[in-house]
């Protein structure tokens, strides 16, 4: 259930950012909800890979080069979902940036606080 309601708040973010940001298009929400399904996919199989051969420069930049590959992820989903595009690399950076952070704040409401 807390999986579903993830891809629910992450599809309605996707639509939001790409009403707000001009480099981001998504054309329906159904489009939106695979953008979702699919980022979820690719932050499963691909992220770990991409962060195990970069981790010499994310070591050496001090975790920065994270942000790099969650833009690239960003521009793989571009790549794989007709209907969603990116104008770029500095607007999939931004795209990753907010998402997360909306990401992060849903995730905070939505966790299980147990008593210490």
């Amino acid at each position: 259930m807390k999986t579903l309601i993830s891809i629910f708040f992450t599809t309605i973010f996707v639509v939001l950012l790409a009403h707000i940001m001009p480099g981001v298009k998504v054309d329906s929400f159904m489009t939106a909800l695979i953008v979702a399904l699919v980022l979820g996919l690719l932050n499963i199989f691909i992220k770990p890979i991409l962060v195990l051969f970069t981790l010499p420069a994310t070591i050496f930049t001090l975790g920065l080069f994270l942000l790099v590959i969650n833009a690239v992820i960003i521009l793989l989903c571009d790549e794989l979902v007709d209907g969603f595009e990116v104008a770029g690399f500095w607007w999939a950076l931004l795209f990753s940036l907010v998402l997360s952070f909306c990401q992060s704040l849903v995730s905070g409401f939505t966790t299980d606080k147990k008593p210490a």
